[in-house]
């Protein structure tokens, strides 16, 4: 009943003759091409995931190196710029994007492991399970085509008996009644008649003994052995469906596992988005570039019966000095000099920052007194360090010489003290530029040590000059902190230089009189050629012809810049660094 259910569809085929065999054996070769169809089937499924792993991967490693590539350098100006909170937020989108790669390479690893490892098995023992079955099958097949050919056998040597016995009896029966042949030659075709009756009997026996052995083997053959051999191929061909079908929600499952996660990485780089502050970032800028400058006061009326006044304000410094001339106008040969504010390019700027404005000044001051504590505690570490150690040698002789770390402590407490003669000298500074103390005597900079460095530095001692954007000078009147500057070699190392090239053109807004060192003066309207930016300090360097160049205030002047010249000037400045 089974085999009639499952395989009705066989029988259908089958001829109840004895005459034909054929029938099964078609059937093995469409079963044999339908499951070598279906492993075709499975290994296309497999070769399909191991693309879509490969995909994975590849995808995981573009994420990856994306990420790596917009990444802030080390010691780079990038690292300043991520005290943004906008650029923190974009430095957060990459973390987040590099663990979204990671997702897509746990999808990889597992449909490696659990779909193409798993399935490449399967085929393997599918092939010997398939290759067992039909074996199997032909066996049988063989066998029963043997039985078939012995039954034929048998029969036809049956038949060719019976013919032999039939004209046996006849040959009798013609001797026997012949009345010319002998007593002796009848008896003769007698008894050879009755041995081919035997022959046949014999025969017919053998032929329906092997007749019998032959249907109970084709009964055994279709209706027990190849039922059960198609049966087997029945069910190894239903796992074989069974498992693509599992291997296929495995393959929905391994991305359904990581949604979650990726879902949370893009959850913080919303929440990243979220955390960008306009106004922090505004006063973050703020306090990068404000000068300390104080506007420059109201232009008192002209009186031409006496001096002009100008009012100034606290920050700025004036221009009259201790023996009353006033400094020559910008002109000739000092078309090189540098303004007290503007940093050269070449070269390190003075210790003290006296180069910067105020606030700048303060910001790097504070700055280099935190690395300073910083150096102090690293040091203090070591030299705690080294004491517990030498303590120990002590207690424990055995474990080592305590005299031998005495030089390494006292070098630490030397580097320790210069280290703090350092802070000192840079909290003076800060505390000068702060307004808690009062300015430096010229006797209290021989005790910081920079005296000594005044001729070759001599335009940065002057660095409490502080120029405001009207032009005039202001200065602190103190007979202490009034000092000559000898005449140097500074001037002259910019007189050989080449002129800056032109990077622009502006037009004055106003009338400026340059009255100091480092500044030109320019009328309202005239236009000029611009060599060089303003950085900030609120000045912009211009030239009028090739022996007059220098300093206007930025709000005085409309600039007009030329890109193409202000990026070749901007490699220079770059080769000159």
């Amino acid at each position: 009943m089974m085999f009639l259910q499952s395989f009705s569809w066989f029988l259908a085929t089958l001829s109840r003759s004895i005459s034909v065999c054929t029938p099964s054996q078609d059937q093995f070769d469409n079963l044999e091409k339908h499951t070598q169809w279906g492993i075709d089937v499975l290994e296309k499924y497999i070769k399909f995931v191991k693309e879509r792993t490969e995909i994975e991967l590849s995808y995981a490693k573009q994420l990856r190196n994306l990420s790596k590539k917009y990444q802030p350098k080390k010691n780079s100006k990038e690292e300043e710029e991520y005290r943004y909170t906008s650029t923190r937020a974009f430095l957060a989108t990459l973390n987040e994007m590099n663990d979204y790669a990671g997702q897509h390479e746990v999808i990889s690893e597992n449909m490696t492991s659990l779909i193409t490892g798993e399935l490449t098995r399967y085929v393997q023992e599918l092939k010997q399970e398939r290759k067992s079955h039909f074996h199997d099958g032909r066996k049988a097949q063989q066998h029963l085509e043997t039985c078939w050919k012995q039954l034929e056998a048998s029969k036809r040597r049956f038949e060719r008996d019976c013919k032999e016995a039939d004209r046996a009896q006849q040959y009798f029966e013609k001797m026997d009644a012949d009345i010319n042949v002998t007593k002796a030659d009848v008896e003769k075709a007698r008894q050879q008649a009755q041995l081919r009756h035997q022959m046949a009997e014999e025969s017919k026996a053998e032929y329906s003994s092997t007749l019998q052995k032959f249907n109970s083997e084709q009964h055994d053959h279709y209706y027990t052995h190849i039922p059960n051999i198609f049966q087997k191929i029945q069910e190894m061909e239903e796992r074989r469906i069974v498992r693509i079908g599992e291997s296929m929600k495995t393959f929905a499952e391994v991305d359904r596992q990581v949604i979650p996660i990726i879902g949370k990485c893009l959850d913080e780089i919303t929440k990243a988005a979220e955390s960008i502050d306009h106004k922090n970032d505004s006063q973050l800028v703020i306090e990068a570039f404000k000068s300390g400058f104080e506007p420059p006061g109201d232009v008192e009326f002209e009186d031409f019966t006496q001096p002009m006044k100008r009012t100034v304000s606290e920050s700025s410094l004036s221009n009259s000095r201790g023996d009353g001339k006033s400094e020559p106008k910008f002109g000739g040969k000092s078309k090189g000099k540098l303004w007290p504010f503007i940093k050269k390019n070449k070269g390190a700027g003075p210790e003290d920052f006296s180069n910067l404005p105020p606030e700048q000044r303060r910001k790097k001051l504070q700055q280099k007194v935190d690395e300073l504590n910083k150096d102090i505690q690293k040091e203090m570490d070591q030299r705690d360090a080294l004491t517990k150690m030498k303590d120990v040698y002590i207690k424990n002789p055995q474990m080592g010489d305590a005299a031998s770390v005495d030089h390494r402590l006292a070098e630490l407490g030397q580097n320790i003290e210069k280290l703090r003669l350092e802070v000192q000298k840079f909290e003076g500074w800060l505390a000068e530029v702060e307004g808690r103390l009062p300015m430096r005597t010229e006797q209290a900079r021989r005790q910081s040590g920079l005296y000594e460095a005044q001729n070759t530095s001599a335009v940065n001692s002057c660095a409490q000059d502080r120029e405001s954007p009207d032009g005039s000078y202001t200065e602190e009147q103190s007979q202490e902190t009034e000092m000559k500057v000898p005449a140097t070699d500074f001037d002259d190392e910019f007189d050989d230089e080449e002129p800056l090239p032109t990077i622009g053109t502006c037009k004055a807004l106003y009338t400026f009189e340059g009255q100091n060192e480092g500044t030109i003066s320019v009328a309202e309207g005239e236009m000029l050629y611009v060599i060089e930016e303003d950085k900030g300090d609120g000045w912009t360097r211009i030239r009028r012809n090739e022996d007059e160049e220098g300093y206007v205030p930025t709000s005085y002047v409309e600039v007009y810049l030329d890109k193409n010249a202000k990026d070749v000037y901007k490699s220079l400045q770059k080769i000159s660094e």
